[in-house]
């Protein structure tokens, strides 16, 4: 079947095209040139006045794993709150701040997303984290394995193990647990809570490994980097949430050592400690450091005001933080040799002066970045706002006018403590695409996404121009998922399954020999029921499996 879009004004930033107006043709879910001579085109339509993009890419977000689990369990009012009714089409579902897995599915869609990465599989959960990504609808997924609080590699640390016996290490979980990327949180902070350690500085040991963060972060970086894959380091930091942590994100930049390292929801990770609130914004200060730093790339992490979930690995800050929990429930756990986890439900309060505060900090941060290729669109969802949030970031990216009426309604003092009024930049269309699009699928390094040239995948999104970028963005015209028809007016008329993204780094199989020492005497799970299975993804129809090259391999 040949379908062809014709007549929009086309979006690709890896291909260079900033609005030009371009037909699209779809061949076999694929966008193939345009064919040669008369051909037969068997749908057509017609987008004059249209925008189009390529499927937008959710780069962090939490969408798979236990600790979204808890989440739903801990607030069942959510559910009540916000149920999704069964159509001929659609499951049903529920959920605002969590939804449920089939929701997740069709509201990413029904914005014009097309791929959500989860950014913490904790390797000895890696299997239901998968599963339950595998419920859901249309996206197309992929998860960063979490390292750096396990027992397994701090004794490696502490053994001052080599290099390469880290890289063994690192590829061999990566490969497990069926991943495209690493993430770190609270480098160690997670394994020093267990030793009764209430907070990990930079250059703080663990008391009971004798590692400190810094020294972590550097051999993992290093991992990613010599083991070839694109994805940097995806690093959730010390102190999130502590007033003067800007400090530790500082020299968290300058002591990677130049090596590629992503700093997630970096708004969480600004915080100075002037004023008479002792608390302000190291937006300009971060901002410098990651212009200035061309190894460095973040994504925000905004805060938007509203009820949510706090949902992370990070039980050390999670436990400090349970006090502001809201409704007052909240769940602190361990996991095993590997981590933790933290839920704690929150209520983000324009007239609260830190919440407003975090709000600005964030929309600084956007606006004081100069690369957008560097920088991406994210809440972190849900812990700053569910994703269904990203229309209305959207549009305080890109109005001026509109972000200094909101500006204008929040706590006064916090004003009084921003920059952001004098801040004259509106983001473009072009930039959008590229924090939500190309740049995404470059970071991660999808290789057929994010990109509308010839033999990318058509994952594509179609809007209506509207000078209200919020409702523009709200409501796609017509979403393809792999060539298919998903959403048309911004609902959903079809599903499909996405597929799971991964890369496979190389390893000497002898660390297995270890591993296998390791887990028969400290851990509950056998090694072998640790490693997940290519069948395990695809036997049940949900979606297939697309293995990336690494850095200098053919593809």
């Amino acid at each position: 079947m040949l379908i062809k879009l014709t007549g929009g004004a086309v979006y690709d930033p890896a291909s260079g095209i900033d609005g030009a107006k371009q037909d699209i043709y779809i061949q076999d879910g694929r966008i193939i040139d345009k064919p040669a001579g008369e051909c037969k085109v068997d749908k057509a339509y017609d987008l004059k006045g249209k925008v189009v993009m390529s499927g937008a890419i959710d780069m962090h977000t939490h969408i798979g794993g236990g600790k979204g689990n808890i989440a739903r369990t801990l607030l069942p009012e959510d559910h009540r709150a916000d149920p999704v009714a069964r159509t001929d089409i659609t499951r049903s579902g529920c959920g605002h701040a969590m939804p449920s897995t089939f929701v997740t599915g069709y509201r990413y869609a029904e914005m014009g997303y097309t791929a959500g990465f989860e950014p913490a599989v904790l390797p000895i959960n890696a299997r239901q984290a998968h599963m339950e990504m595998a419920d859901i609808p249309i996206l197309d997924k992929g998860g960063y394995v979490m390292l750096g609080s396990d027992d397994y590699l701090l004794r490696l640390l502490t053994a001052k193990k080599d290099q390469k016996a880290i890289n063994d290490y690192v590829a061999f979980t990566m490969q497990a647990a069926k991943a495209i990327g690493v993430k770190v949180v609270n480098p160690g902070g997670i394994n020093a809570f267990k030793f009764n350690q209430r907070k990990l500085d930079l250059d703080e040991q663990n008391s009971h490994y004798g590692v400190t963060p810094r020294e972590i972060l550097q051999v993992l970086a290093t991992a990613v980097k010599e083991l070839g894959v694109t994805h940097p380091l995806h690093v959730h930091g010390c102190n999130l949430g502590v007033p003067g942590n800007m400090n530790t994100t500082l020299d968290t930049i300058q002591g990677i050592g130049g090596l590629p390292m992503h700093l997630t929801h970096i708004q969480f990770h600004s915080y100075g400690t002037e004023g008479d609130f002792k608390f302000s914004s190291g937006a300009a200060e971060i901002a410098e450091a990651i212009n200035r730093n061309k190894n460095i790339t973040i994504d925000v992490g905004q805060i938007l005001f509203g009820q949510t979930v706090t949902a992370s690995g990070d039980n050390m800050r999670q436990h400090a933080n349970h006090k502001h929990a809201s409704p007052n429930k909240w769940v602190t756990m361990d996991i095993e040799c590997d981590a933790g986890c933290g839920v704690v439900p929150f209520k983000y309060k324009d007239q609260n002066f830190v919440n407003a505060l975090q709000w600005a900090i964030g929309l600084e941060t956007f606006l004081l970045v100069d690369d957008p290729w560097r920088i991406f669109l994210t809440t972190d969802h849900p812990n700053g706002a569910p994703f269904t949030s990203y229309p209305h970031l959207i549009r305080l990216l890109m109005d001026r006018s509109f972000r200094n009426d909101m500006l204008a309604t929040i706590h006064p003092e916090a004003q009084k403590m921003t920059t952001l009024a004098s801040i004259e930049r509106e983001y473009s269309l072009q930039e959008i695409a590229i924090m939500t699009r190309a740049g995404a699928a470059r970071l991660i390094g999808l290789q057929d996404r994010g990109a509308l040239s010839a033999g990318n995948w058509a994952d594509i999104t179609v809007y209506t121009d509207n000078a209200d970028r919020q409702k523009m963005f709200e409501k796609p015209d017509y979403v393809f998922k792999d060539g298919e028809l998903v959403v048309v007016d911004g609902k959903v008329v079809h599903t499909k399954w996405g597929t799971t993204h991964v890369v496979r780094p190389d390893y000497d199989v002898s660390v297995e020999k270890d591993l296998q020492k390791y887990f028969d005497r400290f851990l509950t799970m056998k090694l072998g029921n640790f490693t997940i299975s290519d069948d395990e993804i695809t036997e049940d129809g949900r979606g297939s499996l697309t293995v990336h090259p690494l850095k200098g391999s053919v593809a």
